[in-house]
């Protein structure tokens, strides 16, 4: 070798040696042979320049690493035969080779053993063991070596190529079935053998064990014999540092859940009985800072392990496991509050995990404590059953607050829950299907969205929540026999009903569940009560896309908008106050149709016509009843007519839309059918009230077309009038004037019209609204000159009167007068 060249080694020599030294080096790597020159002197000790040496084993490296593939077998050989003599030389030194030489040469051999374990040199680890023994010396270089392989083969924040990485998993599969046991053993003699003599190897010995033990198997490492070798290190103090760390790499290798627990709580007992727990006690932070990332390592392994256990239904071993978590919270909070900063962020995973674990634990409990027990009445729900409604109100309160701690983490549970409910709802108890619809029918108030838009935005929370209406939908749950399921599917089918504008190939479906015996014809009356009013909102918002179904569906509710009179004796499928919500759908389905004008005039009329007749022949009946109750239960039926017919404008919003459908003359002809009730001389208040209030719901709809009807229809309404009727006519006027202020005044000019007004000299009494509208109309009375002879206190109610018949005027005969009798016996407090 150019030995002029190699004093330019030493970081001392001058800029020109080591120029020259720089190029002796380049010119030996490019050389085919030069390499050699190095393996021979380092085989034969030639050199002790601790630089030279260096310098040898780099230009060995370089052959290795670049050239090695291109090199004779006997080239290959040597190098092997150059790294054993220079490896058993070492073990007759008094003094160990400087520490950069020596993590050079654990290079240079985990290179080789990388490019020749698989095929040429499958005995490397036996034919070092056999060499080292347990020589510190040797054993120092084989530890190096093996940190040296492990950053080559196993490291994850090296990046590999591909080849690389196939290379890789077929050497550590190799070693798993050749040499791991061997291996292993030979660290529990190194560590056993030196653990009170030499603690520097006994450290690089915890090293590599807690290097190697994330890819073995973990049973050679986790038994008594070793585990309790790596505890008596925790208490010697040259030793704890590594011990905490090769612990943390033993808790944090992946296993079963139940035997990751079972080996964490056998770790924490040792630990908790050795004084290991007691931190105040400990002085040395260093070690503290390790002992705290073992804490949170096995904390955060037994919250891994709950949360399997958790998904995998094993609800003893969770529980218990839940139980082993709680248990390292109290250490878990001296660490975190420890004045020392780094001890405290070293347990901080834990912390989070640990209140990740909380809310986890709360929402199952909540999920199980939403279902009904066995015993709850459904049919005749008592004080226990309003108990459980308003505790089941608090625990839905409590869901929506972790909502607003942690929507996704809610959000994932309820998804879990109801995908495994769904699948097998045919064998799981009612209880359980209903509290996991429930619990998708909930998310709608603990995730809100503006306007129920649940279906934009957010891309997590839409795919997730239609993910689930689409199952709800198409699992056929709504056939489970339960009207607790029944109620929840329809509930929440209509509180995520924009779910369809999103996916309307599903309302098909859904409408024929509404329909048929899971929905209107369903055996409990709760049900069909129910579902009257969820299909009416279900029709409201999704009316556009039911034009392909309007008459087949009002064929299917024909039976349900019959006025069904009391003396057929049949049972009726929904009571007088749902039929309301029935009619108001067949109105909307009707008027939001894509059908002709005509079409949609004749489907009214055939709603209506049947009211209309039914209505005329319960009338007919009514003065004839002598028996009250009789008289009162005909009157009911006659209102209910009058509330269904009004209840179909309500899918009118003007008359424009009226008579773009075509249905005034229906509406016309059931004011002239409704109206004789008001002067029957029976039953007067229930009948006026309900003609009164078709009367604003006309006014709406057919605007001036209604005015030929007002004169006849308040005068008999004012006819023999109690002053709650009176009273109950003031809106009814101040809608009329508000409404038809220009036509009013026009009349009242050309055709004048003369008052006599008798009241007795008592006083009425106001309610603070009527006073309001009242004051309105003394603004235009200010002198009620036709009043001259009633007290005062009545005035406010003859000024209004006044005006609005002045209103009406145009529509009585030229010189009429109008006679108004105002009854006595109230009192009138002003306001």
């Amino acid at each position: 070798m150019d030995e002029q060249a190699l004093m330019g080694l030493n970081p001392n020599a001058d800029a020109c040696y080591r120029q020259r030294a720089l190029a002796y080096f380049e010119q030996l790597k490019e050389s085919l042979d030069g390499w050699e020159v190095c393996a021979q002197a380092l085989a034969k000790g030639v050199y002790s320049d601790d630089h030279v040496k260096f310098f040898c084993f780099q230009v060995l490296e370089h052959q290795i690493k670049f050239r090695h593939g291109s090199l004779t077998a006997a080239q290959q050989q040597l190098i092997r035969e150059t790294l054993m003599k220079w490896l058993q030389a070492q073990l007759m030194n008094v003094h160990p080779e400087k520490p950069f030489i020596r993590n050079k040469v654990a290079q240079v051999l985990a290179l080789t053993f990388v490019m020749e374990y698989l095929t040429l040199w499958p005995k490397f680890f036996f034919d070092i063991l056999n060499l080292v023994g347990l020589n510190p010396n040797g054993v120092d270089i084989y530890l190096r070596t093996l940190m040296a392989i492990d950053a080559e083969v196993v490291d994850r924040d090296i990046l590999h190529s591909p080849e690389e990485t196939r290379r890789n998993t077929l050497i550590k599969d190799s070693m798993r079935e050749r040499c791991i046991p061997a291996l292993v053993e030979s660290w529990f003699q190194i560590l056993q053998t030196y653990q009170h003599t030499h603690s520097e190897l006994t450290c690089q010995c915890l090293e590599v064990v807690g290097a190697y033990v994330s890819w073995i198997d973990l049973n050679l490492i986790a038994n008594d014999r070793f585990v309790n070798l790596l505890l008596s290190h925790m208490s010697m103090e040259e030793l704890r540092e590594e011990a905490c760390d090769c612990l943390f790499e033993i808790v944090n290798k992946g296993m079963d859940p139940v035997d990751k627990t079972k080996l964490v709580e056998s770790l924490c007992q040792v630990l908790q009985s050795a004084g290991f727990f007691s931190i105040e006690q400990e002085e040395d932070v260093d070690f503290l800072a390790k002992f705290s990332r073992l804490v949170n390592g096995m904390g955060q392994s037994l919250v891994l392990s709950w949360t399997k256990l958790s998904k995998m239904g094993d609800v003893k071993v969770s529980a218990e496991t839940l139980r082993a978590v709680e248990g390292k919270v109290p250490l878990m909070l001296q660490l975190l509050i420890h004045e020392d900063d780094d001890i405290s962020a070293n347990i901080v995973g834990f912390c989070y995990d640990y209140l990740h674990v909380l809310k986890q634990a709360i929402m199952l409990a909540v999920m199980n404590k939403l279902k009904y027990d066995d015993e709850y009445n459904f049919e005749n729900e008592g004080e226990d059953e309003a108990m459980f409604v308003e505790y089941r109100k608090q625990l839905k309160m409590l869901l929506d607050r972790l909502a607003q701690v942690s929507p996704e983490l809610l959000l994932e549970a309820v998804h879990r829950v109801f995908n495994a409910t769904m699948q097998n709802w045919q064998t799981v108890q009612f209880m359980e299907v209903e509290m996991a619809i429930r619990l998708l029918y909930m998310l709608g108030e603990a995730l809100p969205a503006s306007h129920g838009a649940h279906f934009s935005g957010d891309t997590t929370k839409t795919s997730t929540l239609q993910s689930m209406m689409r199952t709800l939908i198409i699992c056929g749950v709504s056939e489970y026999q339960h009207s607790s399921v029944t109620l929840e599917f329809f509930e929440t089918v209509v509180r995520y009903d924009k779910f369809f504008l999103v996916e309307p190939q599903h309302i098909p479906s859904v409408l024929m569940a509404f329909l048929d015996h899971r929905g209107l014809r369903h055996s409990s009356p709760k049900v069909r009560s129910r579902v009257a009013y969820l299909f009416s909102r279900f029709i409201k918002t999704l009316y556009k896309h039911m034009n392909a179904f309007i008459e087949d569906i009002l064929s299917r509710i024909q039976d349900l908008l019959e006025l069904a009179p009391p003396e057929n004796g049949f049972p009726v499928l929904l009571s007088s106050d749902d039929q309301l919500f029935m009619f108001e759908t067949a109105g909307v389905l009707i008027v939001n149709g894509e059908s002709p004008a005509e079409r949609k005039q004749a489907l009214m009329r055939s709603l209506l016509t049947p009211l209309m007749e039914a209505f005329r022949m319960l009338l007919a009946k009514l003065p004839q009843e002598a028996s009250e109750e009789r008289q009162a239960v005909l009157a009911d039926y006659l209102s209910h007519a009058v509330g269904f017919a009004s209840r179909t404008s309500k899918a009118f919003s003007n008359k424009q839309t009226v008579k773009q459908c075509g249905c005034s003359e229906v509406y016309l002809d059931c004011l002239q059918t409704f109206l004789p009730a008001i002067s029957c001389p029976v039953q007067r208040g229930p009948l006026r009230s309900a003609v009164r209030s078709f009367l604003h719901r006309m006014i709406i709809c057919l605007e001036e077309e209604v005015l030929p009807f007002i004169p006849a229809a308040s005068q008999h309404m004012l006819k023999d009038c109690e002053p709650r009727d009176l009273q109950e006519f003031i809106p009814l006027i101040s809608q009329i004037t508000a409404k038809f202020k220009v036509q009013g005044c026009t009349i009242n000019q050309n055709k004048p019209v003369k008052f006599t007004v008798n009241a007795a000299p008592h006083k009425l009494m106001l309610q603070q609204p009527d006073v309001k509208v009242l004051k309105n109309y003394m603004k235009v009375f200010q002198e009620p000159s036709c009043c001259l002879h009633i007290p005062l206190s009545v005035r406010f109610y003859v000024a209004v009167l006044t005006h609005f018949y002045c209103v009406c005027a145009g529509f009585f005969p030229a010189g009429q007068t109008l006679k108004l009798e105002l009854s006595s016996g109230a009192t009138y407090r002003p306001p």
